[in-house]
């Protein structure tokens, strides 16, 4: 059960049936995400047109719009998390020595760090 602003997602779902209908497909959706369902992307997103909830269809929409790229994503195990974490740190150091050093100390500290 989550707690949201002191109130229980219990107490929620218990006030309107239309929040339990979202609070239902958005569990099932960070199912899928955490065991890497990506296959049961088709039928999750049946459910939210059928649903007739708006922000939902809406957030179903862009999902559609890159839908390979989303079930990949739900479903191969290796991500691009350090490559991201490289570029970060590239851009970190880069703002660091802004204006104040030439490319050559710039590249060296680079090729230092990495």
């Amino acid at each position: 059960m989550v707690t949201l602003g002191g109130y229980s997602s219990l107490a929620f779902c218990q006030a309107s049936s239309t929040l339990k209908r979202a609070y239902e497909l958005i569990q099932d959706f960070l199912l899928m995400v955490h065991k890497r369902e990506g296959a049961r992307l088709d039928v999750w997103l049946k459910k939210v047109v059928e649903s007739g909830l708006e922000q939902l269809q809406a957030f179903a929409c862009g999902i559609e719009k890159g839908k390979e790229a989303v079930r990949i994503g739900l479903t191969w195990p290796i991500n691009n998390g350090q490559v991201e974490g490289q570029v970060t740190k590239l851009k970190l150091i880069k703002r660091q020595m802004y204006r104040r050093v030439s490319f050559t100390l710039l590249r060296q500290r680079v090729l230092h760090v990495l």
